[in-house]
């Protein structure tokens, strides 16, 4: 099984194949989803004390804050995948 990293900034790094989305957290519901996975005991901040500037979210619920643009992460992740697809 080959296990690939995306890395969301500042020594930080998520499974990529446990990403469901990667959001900007500047909406209501999202800080929300913040709060709410904070009270949970889901919220990971990864930020190293910097800005919010994406919120990455896993397959198993966990809400990660990331210090990294979202079109940043979304092409970090995008590239990630096509290296992963067979070669035609």
């Amino acid at each position: 099984m080959d296990v690939r990293v995306l890395n969301i900034g500042f020594g930080n790094v998520v499974v990529a194949n446990r990403i469901v989305a990667i959001v900007s957290p500047s909406s209501a519901p999202m800080k929300r989803l913040k709060e709410d996975a904070k009270q949970d005991g889901r919220l990971i901040d990864a930020t190293m004390g910097r800005k919010t500037r994406a919120i990455v979210i896993t397959d198993s619920n966990h809400v990660i804050l990331s210090g990294v643009q979202v079109e940043t992460l979304a092409e970090r992740l995008t590239t990630l995948r096509d290296k992963s697809l067979p070669a035609e």
